[in-house]
């Protein structure tokens, strides 16, 4: 067939007795299904018959309870046991990648995040301090240095301070 092509006819034929099987299939497992489901149920549900006094009725609904409880118990199991399953096919997938060494890094997206929102993300609630930082620069103003102000002072004293009047004056004022 594969040196001969087939013809579009015959193609057609053929795709319509595949879908044909495929769909007495899928009815013959939808009937198996539904007598599986209706044999399990007769296995571990009995019918239900209704008594006619109180304290059967009492009875009954304790009886109930107690196989809703033993039901509850073996779903619980049973949920315990898959995410048991789960987390060691989880731990074994890793082991595996890490014996294969070709670990990819996932690529991560820039965030832009300020300083006081990535403390409240990290600390949550507990995040009180604010992280200005400009705020908690040094504040330096500029000083006018002394030695101007004096140079000032000397060349508009100089007359005052020059002889023996001068250099007391210039004693007394500098304590």
């Amino acid at each position: 067939m594969s040196d001969k092509k087939m013809s579009s006819s015959r193609r057609q034929h053929l795709k319509s007795l595949m879908l044909q099987i495929a769909q007495g299939f899928i009815e013959a497992e939808a009937i198996q299904a539904e007598e599986d489901k209706n044999s399990y149920m007769d296995e571990n549900v009995p019918s239900l018959s209704v008594p006619g006094s109180m304290q059967e009725l009492q009875d009954l609904c304790k009886k109930l309870h107690q196989q809703i409880d033993a039901v509850d118990e073996q779903r619980y199991d049973t949920q315990s046991k898959v995410a048991k399953s789960d987390k060691e096919i989880e731990d074994l997938k890793i082991k595996l990648q890490d014996l294969k060494g070709k670990f990819r890094k996932p690529v991560l997206k820039k965030v832009r995040m300020s300083a006081d929102a990535m403390l409240q993300a990290l600390l949550g609630s507990k995040h009180k301090v604010s992280m200005d930082l400009r705020s908690n620069l040094k504040q330096v103003k500029k000083e006018v240095k002394d030695e101007v102000k004096d140079a000032a002072d000397w060349r508009k004293n100089i007359e005052d301070k020059a002889g023996m009047d001068g250099r007391k004056k210039m004693f007394e004022s500098d304590p």
